[in-house]
């Protein structure tokens, strides 16, 4: 998919999250769901290998989103892809959805994998990339997770561990918004430089604008002569996309009312126009 469509697709996800979160009358978790808009559609319309109509297709690629509370991005890019319907995106959070406040494995609708707390998706992708290898199939694993979410000492523990096993059938995508539950990243835990932390740890490294659509193609698509896993460390502005929740951390879990939500889908009108 060029980058136009893409554009397009990305617009088209960041409007149904809007209508969705409005629609349930439920608190949700904007902020993060809207930082990685741009990176699930780069994923969902054009580097993912999937097949929408079959979605437990054997050698597909995988997709999982560590940082499950950005679950309204994920739906809403299954959507414009085509493994979820209207009808079941519009029972998010309603009693006996599928499709609640975090993923929940079917793989039906090409949710790929549940999700509680934070800082095990990583270690779940290194064992599908793991058994990847022994079977001798050349799909791929993606792992979405957050900045937050690298507080973990789990996620650290998988980092050494897929460079130790050369996973190169393995890319991490870290969504860096600078924000996580309880405030600014930096004064909770302090990265300093995220992206030299994974070289150190014999990662290949991408250090991206995650909301610019060519800069995150290009670091799909690089390759590397070294036989190790790659990250993608994305810049993002969490609730990038509407101007009242950018970098607004009331946004991470909050209810979108009606005076909201005609703020929020007017700008959209806006900005596509």
């Amino acid at each position: 998919m060029e980058t136009p469509a893409l554009h397009t697709m990305a617009h088209f996800m960041r409007t149904r999250i809007m209508d969705i979160s409005h629609r349930c009358a439920l608190s949700a978790h904007l902020g993060g769901g809207l930082s990685m808009v741009e990176i699930l559609a780069t994923l969902y319309g054009s580097v993912l290998r999937v097949r929408p109509q079959e979605p437990r297709w054997d050698d597909r690629d995988r997709f999982i989103l560590s940082k499950g509370h950005g679950v309204l991005g994920y739906f809403a890019a299954l959507l414009a892809a085509g493994f979820i319907s209207e009808e079941v995106f519009a029972t998010f959070q309603s009693n006996e959805s599928d499709l609640i406040a975090h993923p929940v494995l079917n793989l039906d609708l090409g949710i790929e994998s549940s999700n509680g707390s934070l800082g095990h998706g990583l270690s779940m992708g290194i064992g599908i990339c793991l058994g990847a290898k022994k079977k001798g199939k050349d799909f791929r694993t993606f792992v979405m997770m957050g900045d937050g979410e690298c507080n973990e000492g789990s996620v650290w523990e998988a980092v050494m561990s897929a460079a130790q096993l050369q996973l190169d059938n393995l890319t991490a995508i870290v969504d860096y918004n600078r924000l996580q539950s309880d405030g600014d990243s930096r004064k909770i835990i302090e990265f300093g430089d995220l992206a030299a932390k994974f070289r150190c740890f014999g990662w290949n490294v991408s250090e991206v604008d995650g909301h610019d659509l060519g800069q995150l193609l290009n670091a799909f698509a690089q390759t590397f002569a070294l036989q190790a896993p790659h990250v993608i460390v994305a810049h993002t502005v969490k609730g990038k996309g509407i101007s009242f929740m950018e970098n607004n951390n009331e946004w991470h879990h909050k209810r979108l009312t009606k005076a909201d939500y005609d703020l929020a889908i007017a700008e959209l009108g806006a900005v596509h126009a």
